[in-house]
């Protein structure tokens, strides 16, 4: 049903990584679609061709005000005549931030609940409610974090340098990063950069990923430190590190996931932590979300 357009892979010329003898790339997912953004595109994939398969005439998924896979679930619906709900975490305010005004343009209805109720996302109970609901609905996890987007995401290898030594990418479920991390080669290391507040949980939740496809793997770390506040928040001197990056590259980066792994391992490499040199920064897209702060930034 997808077939990825425009991907390309980048090299970022920049003074304070040659001096170290780094190489460094960034895989443009973000150019794929767009409105099915970045590794969204590949954890839909396979959840739209099982829907079809399967004659589900509606998709049901959960998110956040800010969330890429509201956002990309919402356009494939419209591309491929699905309706689809989106299950909202928090209050309903006006007027409605880009990303969720978008998902209603495309035609998905949103449903509001509050953050207590919203924790039960993962309940069978509570999914069980939600499946007699909508009756004809096909339920997509959260981030759409479910076997079908692993299966997704392990191609996004086929973009991936046999030479690159260290793989970072943001993380919000941990599922784009157990989809590459069980194809990837032997000798690859994969750091993930947690967007949320308190991400310690992330580790367990890809091992668990990988053990659901019977593979088991530990050449992975999540960094927690640069969430900068939580999902969605940010600081002046994030902006400003976006700001700077789009002079010096031409490359915009997204506030709630790309820019926070960027910062990180810009960070991590100016204090020696990281000492691979061959490495490869993911841009798992997104870029929407800037929208809600285009005052601030440059691009």
């Amino acid at each position: 049903m997808l077939s990825p357009q425009n991907i390309s892979l980048q090299t970022i010329n920049l003074p304070e990584l040659s001096s170290l003898g780094i190489d460094l790339r960034i895989l443009r997912l973000d150019l794929i679609h767009p409105e099915i953004s970045g590794n969204k595109w590949f954890k839909l994939k396979y959840n739209l061709a099982f829907v079809k398969q399967k004659g589900f005439k509606k998709i049901l998924t959960f998110g956040g005000a800010y969330s890429n896979h509201i956002v990309a679930t919402a356009a494939a619906g419209k591309y491929f005549g699905i309706e689809t709900i989106g299950i909202i975490r928090g209050e309903f305010y006006e007027p409605l931030n880009h990303s969720l005004s978008f998902a209603t343009k495309c035609g998905m209805r949103l449903k509001y609940v509050s953050r207590e109720v919203y924790k039960n996302k993962s309940n069978e109970a509570f999914l069980k409610e939600l499946q007699q609901q909508y009756p004809h609905a096909y339920i997509i996890p959260e981030g759409g974090a479910n076997n079908f987007a692993i299966q997704g995401c392990t191609e996004i290898n086929k973009f991936i340098p046999n030479e690159t030594d260290l793989i970072c990418l943001a993380c919000g479920t941990g599922s784009t990063l157990a989809g590459i991390l069980s194809t990837a080669k032997a000798h690859q290391k994969f750091l993930g950069f947690s967007v949320l507040k308190g991400g310690d949980f992330l580790m367990n939740d890809v091992r668990r990923f990988l053990e659901e496809i019977n593979i088991y793997k530990e050449n992975f770390v999540i960094n927690t430190d640069y969430h900068f506040g939580g999902y969605a928040k940010y600081t002046l001197e994030l902006i400003g590190f976006m700001n700077d990056f789009y002079r010096k590259t031409a490359i915009p980066l997204d506030f709630v996931y790309t820019a926070k792994m960027m910062y990180g391992l810009f960070d991590l490499i100016k204090k020696g932590v990281i000492r691979e040199k061959n490495i490869l920064a993911i841009h798992t897209g997104g870029l929407q979300g800037n929208f809600s702060i285009k005052d601030k930034l440059i691009y």
